[in-house]
């Protein structure tokens, strides 16, 4: 059995969840609650970076992060079902991926900006640093939505929108109507998305 080290609310462990789910391969998959702010957590023990997901292979090891774990699941059900092998497909899927992860980190560092500093000590300047991180990605995939294919990219993509619609109450919504539109398209051919929302 692998044993994957995530969390409900972690956009990346979500990643690793759909892509698990479209593959087929869940049901190997046992999926543990980690809690990255507990140094007594073993997922310091599993990723000496203390980040999720990481994911236990049966042979003991380790992979960690989210990319490289996705791309694993890619291989293990026999390769280009979400990582295409078709160059222009590949390398297109991949920028995909790292615009979307970009995004969603940026709008991580926010809530994180806000959970561990006090309120004396947070930096407006770092803030809108990343609210402009995320608006400029925002603006560059509302002018050129993805294709229809699911690969890294677009569940990437996906995950990151639905991280804005948790922990920033969907406010990009209003001005992103093709990528709202993409969103739906998304959530009704791909149902882990609806399986895998967070409810905290």
């Amino acid at each position: 059995m692998l044993v994957l080290h995530s969390s409900p609310a972690s956009p990346f462990g979500r990643k690793v969840k759909i892509a698990a789910a479209f593959l087929g391969l869940s049901d190997r998959i046992e999926v543990v609650t980690a809690d990255t702010g507990n140094p007594a957590d073993p997922i310091r023990q599993v990723n000496p970076l203390g980040k999720i997901p990481a994911l236990v292979l049966e042979d003991g090891s380790v992979l960690f992060d989210s990319r490289v774990i996705v791309e694993w699941l890619d291989h293990e059900a026999g390769g280009g079902r979400i990582v295409p092998a078709e160059p222009a497909a590949r390398f297109a899927a991949l920028r995909l991926q790292a615009l979307a992860d970009g995004m969603t980190d940026a709008a991580l560092l926010q809530v994180y900006e806000g959970r561990w500093r006090e309120a004396d000590q947070r930096s407006d300047a770092w803030l809108g640093h990343q609210r402009g991180k995320v608006e400029r990605a925002l603006a560059a995939l509302e002018a050129s939505p993805p294709g229809g294919a699911v690969t890294v990219g677009t569940i990437a993509l996906a995950c990151g929108l639905g991280y804005l619609d948790l922990r920033f109450e969907g406010r990009w919504r209003a001005d992103h109507p093709r990528l709202v539109a993409w969103l739906d398209r998304f959530a009704d051919a791909v149902p882990a998305f609806a399986t895998t929302r967070p409810q905290t």
